[in-house]
């Protein structure tokens, strides 16, 4: 199973974030939240940053505004994640290309309607 973190998640339910989570819990992914706060999120145990996680990822989906990702790229960039999506609003070009540059694999997408359309792996 792979495992997929989530980069600004949240407990509120009107936040893409929680959607994301829920939707990838459903399609059997293992969800690991990163949140601010550390709070566990739907049940499962959050980290603050990317680089507290332990073991594998191989997806950070990213529902961040830019102005609070600047903080977690070194994390992205020293990581072994493969594939980083950054959702709608998330988009940073500067950092986009920094990502890309330490040769992770980069998309901006919803993950939300790639999980929906079975694009999720796809892409």
């Amino acid at each position: 199973m792979k495992r997929v973190a989530i980069l600004g998640a949240s407990n509120k339910k009107t936040r893409y974030s929680r959607t994301a989570q829920e939707l990838l819990a459903e399609k059997g992914y293992e969800v690991v939240p990163v949140s601010r706060s550390g709070d566990d999120i739907l049940g499962v145990k959050s980290y603050q940053r990317v680089s507290e996680i332990p073991g594998k990822i191989d997806t950070l989906t990213v529902y961040l505004s830019p102005k609070h990702l600047d903080e977690h790229v070194d994390d992205i960039v020293r990581s072994d994640i493969r594939r980083v999506i950054f959702n709608p609003g998330t988009e940073n070009e500067p950092l986009r290309k920094k990502i890309e540059e330490s040769g992770k694999f980069v998309l901006e997408a919803c993950s939300i309607v790639l999980l929906k359309t079975g694009q999720f792996e796809k892409s």
